[in-house]
């Protein structure tokens, strides 16, 4: 397991701060450079593992080049490495997480931040002089340097930049004042707020590692739950207006009126119920593919009783979004876009899920008692979203 120390690179030196301390001061505030965040930083996948995972058909990659000034960006899967280049080239692969199990633990140490928010690991490899050109994100992002070195600059969020297109499907942006201009070694780790600038380029063959943080926008969460309203045949009060004001031109949208739709919609959004069902269906679904392997004999749950009573450890799948939202009715159970309704004498049990990514037989052996947890466990198992060791 991974140790993350916040010990901040300022111009008074370096100072090591707790978690609390760390989301107070540069949280969403301002970027920060963590030197040594992982003492005695190893590599948990080689550049040949990475290259095997951006082949695979399943699995989002790219490679980014820059030669002579002149940008492109290819997308995967990839037949071979020709593009990879010993100058000035770029491989990424999305949501390694989700496939490469010792990779997936990078992500442990941040989940100081909650489940909801982490979204992925995207994993570089970078020949010297590679990197996708300066950009912004709109997202937190924490950078871990893995082998090799790089250099970063990185701006405040304040600045105003231009953006613009070397080549398709790639977005760059023509310049910014850094205040971060620093090459990381192995276990330095770069946090970026979202729309802080920021630019990377390889001094050496470099691995970085990317924990990535979900930050949906208002059109998209709008949208999401208009979704859920018509899959679920929901929100279908209609406008009403008994008490018409009559006026001296039909054309006249009267304030109130407008007031009123606006409530409609309010009104479909204080349906606690539809609200969180969808909040949590939407914010658990994965926005990469899983390694699922589904059971060829499914489990009974007379034998996950069997199996929970022995002294075993069990694993979550790597990249699996669970959550829960306890409610004074029921405890509402978020995994990989389905929600299961339990009663709260399984609170424990599922808080157990969500916060272990591997624990032992003896930590959930109590829910053997409980029907309706057992039932969903073992649905929860046969689906490949939990698997014994």
């Amino acid at each position: 397991m991974y140790q993350l120390s916040f010990n901040i690179k300022t111009p008074d030196g370096i100072i090591t701060l707790s978690q609390q301390e760390f989301i107070n001061q540069y949280w969403q505030k301002k970027p920060a450079l963590i030197k040594s965040g992982f003492a005695d930083f190893a590599d948990p996948i080689s550049p040949d593992e990475l290259a095997g995972l951006a082949m695979e058909e399943c699995i989002e990659s790219r490679l980014i080049t820059n030669h002579n000034n002149e940008w492109q960006a290819y997308h995967g899967p990839f037949g071979d490495f020709e593009l990879l280049t010993p100058n000035n080239s770029t491989l990424l692969v999305q949501a390694v997480d989700h496939w490469h199990p010792d990779a997936a633990q990078l992500i442990e140490p941040f989940r100081f931040i909650p489940n909801w928010r982490i979204d992925d690991l995207m994993i570089s490899f970078s020949t010297p002089s590679g990197g996708v050109g300066p950009h912004l994100d709109q997202y937190d992002v924490f950078i871990i340097q893995g082998q090799g070195k790089r250099h970063w600059r990185v701006g405040e969020s304040t600045q105003t930049v231009n953006e613009v297109i070397p080549c398709k499907d790639l977005l760059q942006i023509d310049g910014f004042e850094g205040c971060i201009d620093e090459v990381l070694e192995p276990g330095d780790i770069l946090y970026i707020p979202p729309g802080c600038p920021h630019e990377g380029y390889a001094v050496e063959n470099a691995m970085n590692y990317s924990v990535g943080f979900r930050a949906p926008n208002q059109r998209e969460l709008l949208s999401s739950f208009s979704d859920y309203l018509i899959d679920n045949d929901s929100g279908n009060k209609r406008y009403s207006d008994p008490t018409i004001q009559l006026r001296s031109n039909p054309g006249e949208f009267l304030q109130n009126e407008v007031n009123d739709v606006k409530a409609q919609m309010i009104n479909a959004l204080n349906n606690d119920n539809d609200f969180n069902l969808w909040l949590l269906q939407s914010l658990s679904e994965a926005k990469h593919d899983l390694d699922l392997a589904p059971l060829e004999d499914e489990f009974d749950e007379d034998y996950v009783r069997e199996l929970l009573s022995q002294d075993i450890e069990i694993h979550r799948l790597g990249g699996l979004r669970c959550f829960y939202l306890s409610t004074e009715d029921a405890v509402l159970f978020a995994v990989n876009g389905n929600v299961l309704t339990l009663p709260n004498n399984c609170l424990a049990w599922v808080k157990t899920l969500c916060e272990n990514v591997t624990m032992t037989s003896d930590q959930i052996k109590s829910s053997t008692s409980c029907s309706h947890f057992i039932q969903n466990f073992t649905n929860l198992l046969n689906e490949g979203y939990w698997y014994f060791d």
